[in-house]
């Protein structure tokens, strides 16, 4: 069976890896945004929001480069909604952080604005495989 996790949406082209995923390349951006933010968070965070944060950001990339590394169709789908969970989780420790005064309003809209952008990219391919499984 062909694998069409592979192939481009609406084309034939076969994807060479998994950084040519638009929805992992963006997922990955805003991981690194969420490192830089959290540098300014307080010291006794560290071990704390700090640590949770950045790695449930570091999830997101992660486990789809994991399940496009799978092969299997069924383990991309659990891989992507993995990710999608960690992306909520993402979302609830950075209004956390907001509320907490750690992150200013601005920085906290556009990584919310990118929580958002990941996370319709997620869904896209979690919906259009579902059918095909």
């Amino acid at each position: 069976m062909e694998d069409p996790k592979r192939r481009r949406e609406g084309e034939n082209q076969l994807l060479s890896s998994y950084k040519e995923l638009n929805v992992w390349k963006k997922a990955y951006a805003f991981c690194l945004s969420v490192y830089y933010v959290t540098r300014s968070f307080p010291r006794t965070e560290v071990y704390g929001l700090t640590s949770q944060v950045r790695r449930a950001a570091c999830s997101v990339p992660s486990n789809i480069a994991e399940g496009y590394g799978r092969h299997s169709t069924a383990d991309y789908i659990r891989s992507l909604r993995i990710a999608y969970a960690s992306l909520c989780e993402v979302e609830t420790q950075l209004m956390l952080a907001t509320d907490l005064d750690y992150i200013p309003a601005s920085e906290s809209a556009s990584l919310l604005q990118s929580v958002g952008d990941v996370e319709r990219m997620l869904q896209a391919p979690i919906r259009s495989l579902d059918k095909r499984v």
